[in-house]
């Protein structure tokens, strides 16, 4: 999945290049070439289906040429996550009925790569033996309000890490996150799903009959050439949900995996502080040259050939990006995408 804007990490991440095509580390690679290099030591590139919105379609042909054009979606729309993995669960069992598919966001970072292969091979085979929706669950290090939460229950014959999912929380205040931490039964939601395509596609029909009845009527034109043009003239059509709400949190048949895999969601630029190499002083700076004085636990981003001089700042995100700045504490990172959202309303989408 690589069709989303990226809005919390505001103005690095812009609607015309949003974060998964940006080199964030300094590696020549973006999160999104990562991402693919990473699935690729599980399955041959031919089978890597890459989900974005359609004006996006040059940036992943430029940076992924050896991905077919036949495995490139492009959404004419945004509508979440529960639509976009409809569509791909649709064109990729039109191509193999008895199809096991991992279904992963294209920005995460996972430092234990060894860890991630071993995690999704395990998976695979749960799912290829179980009528199951998986997901992969991260113990918490810290009490994230930016994260869902997913609840153990029950633990699988057989296996150390793979229980029932007992509950789901989403997103919960500060407060929330640390009783929930304390209990131990709670672990973060990563995003990242394992499932058949055909039991994906009979939970969407059990659970979000609207979005499968949306989707049903392509059933003719998936694996053809005129799949696109159903596409752009109904996906407009389907309900924006995440696939969390329109199935996870619904179905009985939902299982987590616990894993520890060096993984951040890189959803906010305190995620991205806490990933990145620091300085003496314990600041981060992306793209740009720096003198501080006094300044400590700041992320320092800036686009283009600038100095920064900076005094006296602590735990602030200091970001700008064509024509647009950010100055914020760290601790109010999450009021960034409301930020960008009255930017919008008020100066236009050239700012966003």
């Amino acid at each position: 999945m690589c069709g989303g804007v990226g809005s919390r990490f505001w103005p690095f991440s812009r609607t015309n290049v949003p974060k998964q095509f940006l080199d964030f580390f300094g590696t020549g690679k973006s999160l999104l070439q990562m991402t693919v290099e990473r699935v690729s030591t599980l399955v041959d590139k031919d089978r890597i289906v890459l989900v974005t919105n359609e004006s996006y379609a040059d940036m992943i042909r430029q940076q992924l040429p050896e991905i077919k054009e036949s495995n490139i979606l492009l959404e004419p729309a945004r509508r979440n996550t529960a639509p976009c993995i409809c569509w791909a669960a649709h064109h990729i069992f039109a191509q193999d009925p008895e199809a096991s598919i991992m279904t992963l966001p294209s920005d995460h970072l996972i430092l234990k790569e060894m860890a991630f292969i071993k995690a999704m091979d395990e998976g695979m085979t749960f799912v290829e033996n179980n009528d199951g929706l998986l997901t992969l669950g991260i113990k918490p290090t810290s009490p994230e309000t930016g994260y869902g939460y997913i609840q153990k229950g029950m633990q699988v014959i057989g296996s150390d890490d793979t229980m029932k999912v007992k509950s789901f929380t989403e997103k919960p205040n500060l407060e929330m996150a640390k009783m929930l931490i304390a209990t131990g039964e709670f672990f973060w939601n990563s995003g990242i799903f394992l499932w058949r395509a055909k039991t994906i596609l009979e939970a969407f029909k059990k659970y979000a009959p609207e979005i499968a009845a949306h989707f049903d009527m392509g059933l003719p034109y998936y694996g053809t050439e005129k799949e696109q043009n159903f596409i752009n003239d109904e996906f407009v059509n389907s309900p924006s949900i995440s696939v969390d709400y329109a199935i996870m949190e619904k179905a009985e048949n939902v299982y987590v995996k616990t894993v520890d895999l060096g993984w951040s969601d890189l959803g906010t630029w305190k995620a991205l502080y806490e990933t990145s190499p620091k300085n003496i002083e314990g600041n981060v700076t992306q793209n740009c040259k720096l003198i501080s004085n006094d300044c400590s636990g700041t992320v320092f981003a800036i686009k283009g050939d600038k100095v920064i001089v900076a005094v006296g700042l602590k735990d602030y995100i200091v970001a700008e990006n064509g024509n647009a700045l950010l100055i914020c504490p760290m601790s109010e990172e999450q009021k960034v995408r409301q930020m960008v959202n009255d930017v919008k309303s008020r100066f236009g989408e050239d700012y966003i």
